[in-house]
């Protein structure tokens, strides 16, 4: 029999790889996010006590599923005996339901609901800042202590903005399922940020963490399920493009778990091919449309880097160009930085400068690590070392990763004095 220790390993390798999965096929069994996640925690508990005794089954994500709706239907029981009235026709019909799906299908397979959850996260009677969330706390299994940190709120606060979501899918009756194509220009475009969102949470992780490759794998699955879904959507085909090509050079980025490896000092033969092929493969067919977008100019710029074949070889006036065009479908401050930095290469640092003198005043900007550590880099290629000593500080300041903390010492370090 499996030690506590093996069980409690594996389950935490189960939840990590299957929990959005266990919670959207919960949630959209029984219409309720919050009853879920609750009765997915009562199947873990069974599983602390049953596992060490019993053996780890064949199929845990499957255990632990059918043991969780079989938890579900027993809270709908107990309402519907204490509680005679219409609304338990809702319990009475689930119950129903339940009654005739057998535990043999449910044993073995767990249904993939991620995508329909995602849609329901996004419904605009939900307010648009709980969208990613709710989606990074249900579908991705982040704690809401994470989220609250990636959104530099407070726990309660984001807590609350989460449970408030979660009721007002609940009481709105939205479903969770992926709507009628009549209605996605409601909800499409936030469906995608959400998936780009989930895919930068585990891309923008500087640490060798399985959880953050597990956050890219999940978001590069939905991408290719939406891709599928809607195979003439250029914008859907560009997202998981512009995900395949990032990934690709994953490898390179963490190849030394102790320090942030920018991209001018990638091995760049660590990146994987076979992802670069299959992306600009699916970006050529997507340009071939003629509807461009912002995800396939991201994804083209992406594109120009990975046809380099060293930093020295980028096409900075290219991607300088797309920035360009991006920045008309996204006027914002992080466009703007990056395409000062591709100014700063295609032309020269003293030009990125100048470009980033239009985010000088930004309160937005003034607490971004890369755009100090961007001005700090120009002003290192510029000459003017202690302008870069001072921003480089700044940008250590503000960063929360201990490998780009690193980074940032030895740039100062190596500055000529």
């Amino acid at each position: 029999m499996p030690s506590r220790a093996d069980v409690n390993a594996k389950i935490e390798r189960v939840l990590r790889a299957h929990q959005g999965r266990l919670i959207a096929a919960l949630s959209t069994r029984f219409c309720d996010i919050g009853l879920a996640e609750d009765v997915l925690q009562d199947a873990v508990t069974a599983a602390l006590i049953h596992w060490p005794k019993k053996g780890i089954p064949h199929n845990p994500q499957g255990w632990l599923y059918q043991t969780a709706k079989r938890k579900a239907v027993d809270r709908y029981r107990r309402r519907a005996t204490r509680h005679a009235k219409a609304g338990d026709l809702t319990h009475h019909t689930v119950l129903t339901n339940m009654s005739n799906e057998s535990d043999e299908q449910s044993e073995h397979s767990v249904p993939d609901e991620r995508l329909g959850l995602i849609f329901a996260c996004c419904h605009p009677a939900v307010p648009a800042p709980a969208h990613t969330a709710l989606t990074l706390r249900t579908v991705c299994g982040l704690s809401t202590a994470q989220i609250a940190a990636a959104y530099l709120v407070p726990k309660n606060t984001m807590a609350q903005r989460i449970v408030r979501a979660k009721n007002k899918i609940k009481q709105a009756g939205i479903p969770f399922t992926i709507p009628a194509p009549d209605v996605w220009p409601q909800r499409f475009q936030s469906v995608l940020s959400v998936i780009y969102l989930i895919f930068n949470a585990g891309y923008s992780n500087l640490a060798p963490d399985k959880q953050a490759a597990d956050l890219c794998a999940q978001a590069i699955h939905l991408g290719r399920v939406l891709a599928k879904l809607l195979p003439g959507d250029t914008e859907a085909g560009g997202l998981l493009a512009l995900m395949l090509l990032s990934q690709a050079r994953r490898p390179a980025r963490l190849a030394n778990p102790e320090i942030h490896i920018s991209l001018e000092d990638q091995d760049r033969t660590l990146w994987d091919k076979a992802s670069i092929i299959e992306g600009q493969n699916l970006l050529l067919k997507t340009l071939a449309k003629g509807k461009p977008g912002s995800t396939q100019i991201q994804a083209a710029i992406s594109a120009v880097h990975c046809q380099a074949a060293t930093f020295q070889d980028t096409d900075w006036p290219e991607i300088a160009a797309l920035y360009e065009r991006l920045y008309a479908y996204e006027p914002t401050p992080v466009i703007l930085l990056n395409a000062s930095i591709a100014l700063s290469f295609a032309q020269s640092p003293a030009a990125g400068l100048a470009s980033l003198e239009a985010l000088a005043q930004s309160k937005t900007m003034t607490n971004y690590q890369l755009y100090h550590a961007a001005r700090a880099d120009m002003l290192r290629r510029n000459g003017q070392y202690e302008q870069a000593k001072t921003a480089y500080e700044q940008a250590h300041a503000l960063s929360q990763s201990p490998q780009e903390k690193t980074f940032l010492q030895n740039r100062i370090k190596n500055l000529p004095s």
